[in-house]
């Protein structure tokens, strides 16, 4: 027979296993697919997570995993290759493993990066090459910091990084000329701007060192800014019919995500989504606080269906007029003493 649960949890990742932990802890059978590839994996630390500031990205997943666990959430390693609709909730299949039944579906698989195709930048992405200055900014505060701008977005990511250290230099590379305004603005800010395609990012070891220029020219740098495309995960969505899509920050396409309501309900009867496959912003507790709040609503959801199938139930078992009248009599008898 096929694996049956009340709730699948597609991705292991702080939303997921949010989600799970809820649910695990609100007596739902609950099994977590997860692929083992933690978009953060890079990172050494998760920071503004309240109470857990500097936690490596590793430790928090095993403690959240032995958490769920100890509420007889189930895990299974692997890939979700899509799901069917069926009568009773959803079959999904895996990869290397047979179909699993859900009622329902928590979908928190996250999104991919798509960086710069710049040499150097996917080997230093996550310890010398940044994109978010509240996951980063602090730990580079005061050095020399480089944006890389590949859209109209790298003005707007030069003053922000200007907030963590005084020595910022925009590399315009493929992205636009600054406006009049922009270069006033930056001028003000003392962010230096500097012409020509960068070729490639230098390392002396295992750290950046330096940014080369299409002429040749290095500038010695200690951190790179890029602004990656984020693309949601959605495979496993697809077959449903939930197709991810894209996100825009005014004319800039930041990326693609899965639509659903501020609770995770998506346009699927019996899916929700949570953290970065639907939120492309989400850092780490705001992922986690979305899994919470999906696993909720998913408790809630099964509920109403759990006492519609009782009531259908009861509806069709014979009573006789002996034990209705003794039913009604005991209820009678509970609502005279207050019960």
């Amino acid at each position: 027979m096929d694996e049956q649960y009340d709730v699948v949890v597609v991705g292991g990742g702080p939303a997921g296993l949010s989600g799970a932990l809820a649910l695990s802890r609100a007596r739902r059978s609950v099994l977590v697919v997860d692929s083992g590839a933690p978009r953060n994996a890079p990172a050494g630390q998760v920071h503004n997570y309240l109470g857990r500031e500097g936690t490596p990205p590793g430790e928090l997943l095993a403690t959240g995993r032995a958490e769920v666990a100890s509420y007889g959430g189930a895990f299974r390693t692997g890939e979700v290759l899509g799901a069917d609709v069926v009568p009773d909730g959803f079959v999904l299949r895996l990869a290397g493993g047979g179909p699993v039944r859900a009622r329902r579906l928590l979908v928190t698989t996250g999104l991919v990066d798509e960086l710069p195709a710049v040499p150097g930048v996917r080997e230093l992405w996550g310890s010398d090459v940044l994109h978010c200055p509240y996951c980063h900014g602090w730990e580079v505060r005061d050095r020399a910091i480089g944006v890389l701008a590949t859209s109209a977005m790298g003005v707007h990511q030069a003053l922000m990084w200007r907030q963590w250290s005084a020595d910022v230099t925009l590399f315009l590379h493929t992205g636009p000329q600054p406006t009049d305004e922009q270069w006033e603005e930056l001028a003000a800010r003392d962010v230096s701007v500097v012409a020509g395609e960068v070729v490639e990012l230098e390392t002396t070891g295992d750290r950046l060192s330096g940014v080369r220029l299409a002429d040749g020219h290095v500038l010695s740098r200690d951190a790179v800014v890029v602004a990656p495309r984020f693309n949601a995960r959605s495979a496993a969505l697809t077959s449903l019919g939930l197709d991810a899509q894209p996100v825009l920050m005014g004319s800039h396409a930041m990326g693609s995500a899965v639509p659903a309501d501020p609770n995770g309900v998506t346009a699927v009867p019996g899916v929700w989504v949570a953290g970065n496959v639907t939120d492309l912003g989400a850092q780490v507790i705001g992922a986690a606080a979305a899994g919470l709040k999906a696993g909720a609503m998913i408790n809630s959801d099964l509920i109403t269906e759990d006492t519609r199938l009782a009531v259908e139930r009861r509806r069709r078992t014979p009573f006789s007029p002996a034990s209705e009248r003794g039913l009604s009599e005991q209820v009678l008898g509970d609502r005279r003493h207050g019960i």
